[in-house]
């Protein structure tokens, strides 16, 4: 009990200080290490004896330095890469034409409610290639906010499902699903196709018909009245890219998509060697139309740049998740945790309910879903081997879990970002889309019950 003690207290404290906006990845660490110096104090080891320093307390950094080594060679490269191949689509502008150019068969809709159900699928649609939730927001703030405006929709009912377009993380670009992905022990094709598109398909058109009917709902109890209301200018043709510039950002689901299981086995595609190509691709098109070789060459530095970002912020913090799971591993916490469900009958769909709304209190709380996720998704593989069932049974609902209740949270960056352009409260923002992401939360975990 005393361990477990020292686990819930521990815990408490981590999430207090997090909230309180305290380094996430310092505060993980520090109480990984608490942990398990407190393993170390109780008489239990912390690595065995292939891995050990020979001193127990240096065994504690030698983790978290074995660590570092795996994941940066591993998935942190593949999220690196995705991360730097973002900011330089980004940079040459691909994405705000692949944005521009799906917001238009949008604004052909005379439907305002209608409109916006299908912005929100096309918005979810655009975030399997465009994985920045921040960067996406504002590019449909800028295509798709004037249009839904114009059509007589309110302001909060625009922003409320421009906020939520990238409330699932789907496809190789994903960070969280690479994660999840490799957590489960499968591909990340494999990942996408058979784990999280089945459960995405059903939960999108869930929220897309919550959107209808609560921004409608809203917008009636508002005195809303359908006139124009274009507060931001959508983004002009001749400050683009050619259109062509549209397919660079889906090159790289298309490869890892078309050389997989699914079309072409014999040939392997890996998601790094994708975003190279796929980067090389791009670096190609800004030659035959900028015909300046030095800054081309030069532009690279922003793929480079994204993936130091990356590492900066999201690899760190994986580490740190990491670092603070196995602290509550060895000290026994886990086992406790599991062995208790057991004797109540929960099983393992109830043991998988309460990781899921862990993270979901977690995301809503700290704006983000990348702390909570990361660490207590560190715990799945040894919880479902446990309970005999497969890791992704479990890690998919967490995985969507994290970026739904990101969704309905007001200090995430997205929901911040999309507030400030339409003028708008994020906690008014809020209000419009905690309806859509608990349908959107309740479907998905009924749909990875049922998959």
């Amino acid at each position: 009990m005393l361990a477990l003690a020292l686990a819930l207290i521990t815990t408490v404290i981590v999430a207090y200080m997090i909230l309180k906006k305290k380094n996430a990845q310092t505060v993980l660490f520090a109480g990984g290490i608490f942990l398990m110096a407190m393993t170390i104090l109780m008489g239990y080891p912390l690595l065995d004896g292939k891995k050990t320093t020979g001193m127990v307390w240096f065994d504690i950094f030698k983790f978290i330095e074995d660590t570092f080594s795996s994941r940066a060679a591993g998935i942190g490269l593949l999220i690196m890469a995705v991360g730097g191949f973002a900011k330089y689509m980004e940079h040459i502008g691909a994405s705000r034409v692949l944005v521009h150019l799906s917001a238009k068969p949008l604004s052909m809709m005379k439907s305002p409610y209608l409109l916006l159900a299908a912005s929100y699928v096309v918005g979810q649609l655009l975030n399997i290639v465009i994985p920045s939730a921040a960067g996406l927001c504002v590019l449909l703030m800028a295509t798709l906010y004037p249009v839904l405006t114009s059509l007589g929709v309110s302001r909060l009912s625009a922003a409320a499902v421009i906020a939520t377009a990238p409330c699932l993380d789907l496809g190789p670009a994903s960070g969280t699903a690479v994660f999840a992905a490799k957590t489960a022990g499968l591909d990340v094709a494999d990942y996408f196709v058979g784990e999280q598109i089945p459960i995405a398909v059903v939960t999108i058109f869930a929220i897309a018909v919550a959107h209808f009917l609560v921004q409608r709902w809203f917008d009636r109890r508002d005195g809303v009245e359908a006139k124009s209301m274009t507060f931001v200018a959508a983004e002009k043709d001749d400050s683009l890219p050619p259109a062509i510039y549209a397919i660079l950002p889906l090159v790289p689901i298309a490869l890892v998509l078309v050389f997989s299981k699914l079309c072409i086995s014999t040939i392997k595609m890996p998601v790094v060697t994708a975003m190279i190509i796929s980067i090389s691709l791009a670096m190609l098109f800004e030659l035959v139309r900028t015909r300046d070789v030095k800054t081309v060459f030069d532009s690279i530095k922003v793929f480079f740049d994204g993936m130091g970002k990356i590492f900066a912020t999201v690899i760190t913090l994986i580490v740190a998740g990491e670092t603070f799971a196995y602290g509550l591993t060895k000290i026994g916490a886990v086992d406790m945790i599991i062995s208790g469900a057991q004797s109540s009958g929960f099983g393992a769909a109830g043991i998988t309910l309460v990781m899921v709304l862990i993270v979901t209190v977690s995301a809503v709380i700290m704006g983000s879903g990348n702390a909570p996720f990361y660490s207590f998704g560190a715990l799945v593989p040894d919880i479902a081997a446990k309970m005999a069932i497969l890791p992704a049974a479990m890690i998919t609902p967490m995985q969507m879990a994290s970026s739904i209740a990101r969704s309905a949270s007001p200090i995430t960056a997205a929901v911040v970002a999309v507030a400030g352009v339409a003028d708008v409260s994020p906690v008014d923002v809020v209000k419009r889309t905690a309806i859509p992401m608990l349908v959107a939360l309740v479907t998905s975990f009924v749909m990875s019950v049922l998959v």
